[in-house]
């Protein structure tokens, strides 16, 4: 794949939440070194606060008025682990994210899927200390949000490390997605996007 063919030319995204009362909206900004901003954001993403199927859309601008793809869970209940569809404005599959379940005990691990529906790379959730102990925070509810856990993952592709999403520790969520090690660009820049969203807004369904 050519640079910018997925539309996302770029390989560093910073992910954060913008503080809204009946949704949940994150702005996507490219970043250079750092986090620099490469240009303005490249896509705005609104999930609403207690919906009972997850369909999350992402849009090119805050007024929402040109839709860019959407996450989409593919069932209501799925015992073996919940999988959510990703396809463009038309309605095209651009892939799908299942977390599996089992290895999900001890680390958060995702599936990466392509088009094609073959597994392209996993997500792993980096320290396995770290995901204990984030896990007993979680039981302390709302309280437990304010404990700073780094909350961080590594992206594998054929057993390879190619890029990583690590946590900002701030009020708000703030992740950085950096894929500048997927120099062959094997995973859809928009698929990684769908990704980060997903590790924040879709882990506890």
């Amino acid at each position: 794949m050519s640079p910018g063919a997925d539309g996302f030319p770029y390989d560093r995204f910073l992910v954060d939440q913008l503080l809204r009362p009946i949704a949940n909206l994150y702005r996507v900004t490219p970043v250079a070194g750092g986090e620099t901003p490469a240009g303005p954001p490249i896509a705005f993403v609104r999930q609403r606060k207690l919906a009972i199927k997850e369909d999350i859309r992402l849009y090119a601008d805050e007024a929402e008025t040109q839709e860019l793809f959407r996450i989409k869970a593919r069932s209501l209940f799925d015992l073996g682990g919940a999988r959510y569809d990703v396809t463009d404005s038309d309605g095209q599959p651009l892939g799908a994210l299942e977390h599996v379940f089992g290895k999900s005990l001890l680390r958060s691990t995702w599936r990466i899927r392509g088009a094609d529906g073959e597994e392209v790379a996993t997500a792993q959730e980096r320290s396995r200390a770290m995901a204990v102990l984030r896990r007993v925070v979680d039981l302390a509810g709302e309280l437990g949000g304010l404990i700073p856990i780094p909350y961080n993952f590594d992206i594998l592709a054929a057993g390879e490390k190619i890029g990583a999403m690590d946590r900002k520790f701030q009020l708000r969520d703030s992740y950085v997605l950096d894929l500048s090690g997927d120099t062959a660009r094997v995973l859809d820049r928009r698929l990684a996007v769908a990704l980060a969203i997903g590790l924040d807004t879709l882990q506890n369904r």
